[in-house]
Parts: structure tokens; C-alpha cells; sequence
């Protein structure tokens, strides 16, 4: 059956804009990390991504380590996108980035000029296009300048291999001086990757979410429910298909702390005083900061989507609510700032 995207999908959907730039984005998209690599179908990856276009998502990011293995989450979208979402391409903001380990060497990874550019022919390649709207430097290499790994996401733009660029994971010192560099060069830096959530808090704590206010850089945060722990799901002590039973996960055991997991149930009694899920509480409070252009979800099933959608029934939080989180958090904070070799992705 040939996909018809939902007349209705922008009237429920809020949009943003990014930083100072014309980019919009929904306040909530939709990252491909784990959910959908070898082990994801066709069908009921288009169950997923077309009920999320359908309800205004027209964001849809990437990287070219996502899968597991890496490279299949582009390749998956990428037939998506040639079978199903070709007709609404100028409708969707498809990004992927750049940093993680790819191929073995000294090129396959980081921030030097050669692994970026070559990356990225390759991302297209997989995603069968002929430009992303966004490309990302990952994460900050402390061994490449600034300038060869800015000037790279410069060519990619001169190029016409990108509409905009960005960069994750970058702390606040570094974040300044990749902006600074960019605008030299007559590139801005539309968009700012990094972790955060209410209980990982390191860009408000370096500045960086203050730092990106004023230079007019938007922000999108990933992992906005501490890798599910936000979820409450680790509370119950059910931990099939999670990320708690995979060998190969990037949860660490610092998010299922007592402290932490005492800190999410002091959050559940909130939600639901408020009438909301966990999740929907967790986005409502990543997307108060007004620097806070979208939230980016990962989901493995519909059911999961729809209850991450729904926050847009209440994203508004009071100050008191505000405070009582805070309250609630206080001695479940992770802390899981940055480092030169990433601690995500």
C-alpha cells in the first residue's frame, strides 16, 4: 500500500525556531539511534516513522553509527524514504552527523577534515539523497583544531551537502569557539546536540544552554529521559526488551542508582498530579528552557510514540512544579558531562 501522508498532520504539532536562524523544528523529533537498525523490519519501522509524520514530526535525525550495526539506520531510512516519504522531502529536516568510530584507521573517526568529508558522502550515499538539512560535528576532538573541523562542515555547506550545521556534545568553552570560527567563515552554527534531562543537568551547570541563548545557537536535547530511566520502567523492576537487558547497551550503571531510581518516584507522583506519564512530564520539563528548540524521542513501539506525543496535550509547568522537581532531583543527578571520548554515541 502506497503511504498518503494525514492532511490533518501540522494541526496538533508546535514548531520552533532554531536560535536566531530560520530553521523551525517540531518540539518533538524523532531519533533513529537504536531503535532502528539490522534488527528493525520494514513495516513496522513505517509504522513508526509514518504515524510520527502524520502527527506533524518532521524532524528525523540521524547519525552514520546509528543502527546497530552502524550504518543500517541510514541505510533503513533511507529506503523509507525512497519508497514511502519521497513525495515530502521538502517537508522534512533529516539530519545525521559525524565522530564516532566508522571504519578502521587513522581516518574512520573524530574531527580532522578527511573522516569528516568522506563521512559524509557516505551518509548520503546510504540515505540515498543529495543533501541533509542538518550535519553535526558528534563530538568535540581535542587533538583536531577547531578550525580544520569547522571548516569541514563549511565545505559540506559550500558544497550543497547541507543546508545547515551543527554540533553535539560540545562544552561550553568549545561551543563558543566553533561559533566564533563558523561566522568567521560566513557558516552559522543553526543547532546544538547535547544529553540533557531532569536529571542530567551539565548545560546548565557549564553554561552551555545560557551560552547558546546568546550567541543565538538553537538546541535539541537527546536522551531527555535519561536513556528510559525517566520513564519509570526501571522502577517497576521490568526491564524485558530494555536497555538494562543488552549487553552491547549505553546504559551505565549510574542511571539505575537507588538514588536515581528514588529520585524518578519522587517525579511519577508529580506526573500524576498533573494527569501526564513520566515521559510526558520528562519532555514538559526539557522543553521549558525558551533556548529549547525540540526534544529528541527514541522509541521502540507505536504505543511509545503516541505516549511521548502526548505530552503536547500540557507543556506548560508552573514555577511550583518547577521547584518541586528540583526538590524531587536533587540527589539523583547524574552529572554526565562531556569528555573528549564522548560518553554516549
Amino acid at each position: 500500500m502506497t503511504y498518503r501522508a494525514d492532511p490533518a498532520r501540522y494541526g496538533a504539532m508546535q514548531y520552533r525556531r532554531s536560535g536566531r536562524s530560520g530553521l523551525k523544528l517540531p518540539v518533538i523529533s524523532l531519533g533513529l539511534w537504536q531503535n532502528f537498525g539490522g534488527n528493525r523490519d520494514y513495516p513496522s519501522a513505517m509504522e513508526i516513522l509514518g504515524h510520527a509524520f502524520d502527527a506533524g514530526v518532521t524532524h528525523f535525525d540521524l547519525a552514520n553509527n546509528y543502527g546497530p550495526p552502524a550504518g543500517s539506520s541510514e541505510e533503513l531510512f533511507g529506503y523509507v524514504m525512497a519508497r514511502d516519504f519521497k513525495p515530502y522531502r521538502d517537508e522534512m529536516i533529516i539530519s545525521s552527523k559525524a565522530g564516532y568510530l566508522m571504519w578502521p584507521g587513522p581516518y574512520g573517526e573524530f574531527g580532522s577534515r578527511k573522516y569528516l568529508m568522506a563521512s559524509c558522502d557516505q551518509s548520503l550515499k546510504r540515505l540515498g539523497l543529495d543533501y541533509v538539512d542538518i550535519f553535526y560535528s558528534h563530538r568535540y576532538d581535542p587533538e583536531t583544531p577547531l578550525e580544520e573541523t569547522m571548516g569541514a562542515l563549511a565545505s559540506i555547506v559550500a558544497q550543497g551537502k547541507a543546508l545547515y550545521v551543527g554540533i553535539s556534545s560540545y562544552p561550553e568553552k568549545e561551543t563558543r569557539e566553533a561559533y566564533r570560527i563558523l561566522k568567521e567563515m560566513g557558516v552559522p552554527c543553526t543547532i546544538h546536540q547535547p544529553s540533557y534531562s531532569m536529571l542530567n543537568r551539565w548545560i546548565e551547570n557549564d553554561k552551555t544552554i545560557d551560552t547558546c541563548g546568546d550567541l543565538g545557537i538553537g538546541m535539541i536535547a537527546f536522551s531527555p529521559l535519561a536513556q528510559g530511566v525517566l520513564s519509570g520502567k526501571y522502577n517497576k523492576g521490568d526491564k524485558d526488551g530494555t536497555r538494562a537487558t543488552n549487553t552491547n547497551t549505553t546504559l551505565r550503571q549510574s542511571h539505575i542508582e537507588p538514588n536515581v531510581l528514588e529520585a524518578v518516584d519522587k517525579v511519577s507522583e508529580i506526573a500524576k498530579a498533573r494527569g501526564q506519564s513520566m515521559v510526558q512530564l520528562a519532555l514538559a520539563w526539557v522543553l521549558r528552557r525558551k533556548e529549547m528548540t525540540s526534544a529528541l524521542i527514541g522509541v521502540r513501539t507505536l504505543e511509545q510514540l503516541k505516549d511521548n506525543l502526548g505530552v503536547l496535550d500540557n507543556l506548560d509547568l508552573s514555577d511550583d512544579e518547577i521547584k518541586a522537581i528540583d526538590e524531587a532531583t536533587k540527589n539523583g543527578q547524574m552529572e554526565l558531562h562531556p569528555r573528549p571520548q564522548g560518553w554516549l554515541r
